[in-house]
């Protein structure tokens, strides 16, 4: 009893004592007076409130706290870039392993030694020339170590001898290995170098050291050069090379006109009269140049070249195989006038066999135009056959022997139905119960030979007693109507045996649950 009367004292003086205390504190927590030591001078501010950088009971949420505030840190962690995130004990650890806190208001927490730090653990390795380089150089006293320009203009601005005229990509020339070691790869340009465009200097181009709207047509620079004076135009490089300005050749072929055998022993000037590529009256046609020599005048047309080449003028020929109208067997002993009344090659459009064979035409129009479906080249009366596999409807099976008369019994034999029906109505048992698909039994090699796979023509497969059964035991309406996107037969067991349903639907329309295929009397309950 004497030792619970002494805790009590002690516990009782212990909170009064605590309790005059924290009225001497005034507006203090009193979370603060638990307080180990005080904070850092940055953290002055927040020192009353505890709840800033502490949660009660959980040491692990710290570090949660202090990324809310440092959000530049966070974002580094987030997105795997500067110190924070490449050295692997700041990532993985909390706050406070490093930055000491409660060591008073002169201590460091951020201990950094220039002399031992490590660049490669930021997003700036030090390389080459830069690794010798001071801290102070880049990071300046006023600013964080993070503000530190990472761009090469930024620190070597007074280095630039363009006077920024190239702009600021200064590492597209120059390296950490040396600033002045420069180097250029012009094929990156739109101008790469080759041949003796290699050996020009800088200044020859750049006059001035302007390097920005540089002309790179060879005119620009090869003005002085121009012997033509500008009359063949200011396409150089179409007769003049990088490797030699005075070797020239000029390609015809890359143009609309290629020239071959008599065309290449012809002057230029001879086509060319006026301004090289400026001359839009030049003649291209064949017509335009040998207008004199036509002893056709005009009647043939001003396609020359169908009759005659560039080899010779005086020798032609004309190969009608090259027309839309090759001239087979018959056709070959026709003369030209016999099809070409008026003006030769004047027919835009090959005409039908029925503009030459009307006469011959013993249907009179009422087979069409299309003569060559049954007629050929060879003689109009001779081997008269017909392909009926060219139409919708081949003939296959019995039908191939079937004579045309069977199903062409009119003069017209275009309108004839390709359906079963119109022929086989008679032969039809079903009476058009199962509608006039007969196809989907039914083959051209038999009319009896039929059959009809319902668990792959359909998607409701027959098992057990429906095996045996008739077709109009389920099918009471007319199937395969186009207009029905899908069989009306019900599905369902239901609506077959709603009569052999002993429990008048109590039970609900799934029979499957109980009942099977093989008999509606097997009953088999299912949990």
């Amino acid at each position: 009893m004497l030792r619970i009367s002494v805790k009590i004292i002690l516990t009782s003086f212990f909170l009064v004592t605590l309790l005059f205390t924290a009225r001497e504190a005034g507006a203090k927590n009193i979370k603060s007076l638990f307080m180990p030591g005080k904070v850092i001078s940055g953290h002055a501010k927040y020192e009353n409130d505890c709840s800033n950088c502490h949660r009660s009971f959980s040491k692990e949420s710290q570090k949660s706290l202090c990324l809310d505030c440092h959000k530049k840190i966070a974002l580094d962690l987030k997105n795997k870039r500067g110190y924070h995130s490449k050295e692997k004990r700041a990532a993985s650890t909390e706050c406070r392993q490093c930055h000491k806190e409660h060591k008073g208001r002169e201590y460091k927490a951020v201990i950094f030694d220039g002399e031992t730090f490590d660049h490669r653990l930021t997003d700036f390795p030090l390389k080459n020339g830069h690794s010798g380089t001071k801290c102070s150089k880049c990071h300046k006293k006023e600013k964080k170590y993070r503000e530190a320009q990472a761009k090469c203009y930024a620190c070597h601005k007074k280095d630039d001898t363009h006077k920024g005229r190239l702009g600021k990509k200064c590492k597209e020339c120059h390296d950490s290995r040396g600033w002045a070691k420069a180097r250029f790869d012009h094929k990156k340009t739109d101008f790469p170098l080759k041949f003796k465009h290699k050996k020009a200097s800088c200044a020859a181009c750049h006059p001035g050291g302007k390097y920005k709207k540089t002309p790179l047509k060879c005119v620009g620079c090869h003005r002085i050069n121009d012997v033509h004076n500008e009359k063949y135009g200011k396409k150089c490089s179409d007769c003049h090379k990088a490797n030699d300005w005075k070797k020239f050749s000029f390609d015809h072929e890359k143009t609309k006109f290629s020239l071959e055998f008599r065309h290449k022993k012809v002057d230029c000037h001879a086509c060319h009269k006026g301004k090289f590529y400026k001359d839009k009256k030049l003649k291209k046609t064949c017509y335009g140049c040998h207008k004199d020599d036509d002893e056709h005048k005009g009647r043939y047309g001003r396609e020359c070249k169908t009759c005659h080449s560039p080899r010779e003028w005086g020798k032609y020929k004309f190969n009608h195989d090259k027309t839309d109208f090759p001239l087979k067997d018959a056709h070959r002993k026709v003369t030209c006038a016999k099809c070409h009344q008026g003006k030769a090659y004047g027919v835009k459009k090959v005409r039908p066999c029925s503009v030459c064979h009307k006469k011959d035409d013993v249907h009179r129009g009422r087979e069409g135009r299309d003569c060559e479906s049954c007629h050929n080249q060879r003689a109009w009366g001779k081997d008269v056959v017909f392909d009926h596999d060219i139409t919708n409807f081949p003939l296959i099976g019995l039908h191939a022997v079937t004579l045309c008369e069977q199903c062409h019994n009119r003069v017209d034999y275009k309108k004839v139905s390709v359906k079963c029906s119109s022929c086989h109505k008679s032969d039809d048992k079903h009476k058009e119960g199962l509608g006039e698909e007969c196809g989907e039994c039914h083959n051209p090699n038999g009319w009896r030979l039929w059959s009809f796979d319902h668990s792959k023509n359909t998607e409701y497969r027959l098992e057990g007693a429906h095996k045996g059964l008739d077709c109009a035991a389920c099918h009471k309406k007319t199937l395969f109507k186009k207009q029905r996107k899908k069989s009306a037969t019900p599905e369902n067991c239901f609506s077959c045996h709603q009569d052999d349903d002993l429990h008048r639907g109590s039970f609900g329309l799934n029979c499957q649950r109980c009942h099977s295929t093989k008999s509606f009397k097997e009953i088999k309950i299912r949990h």
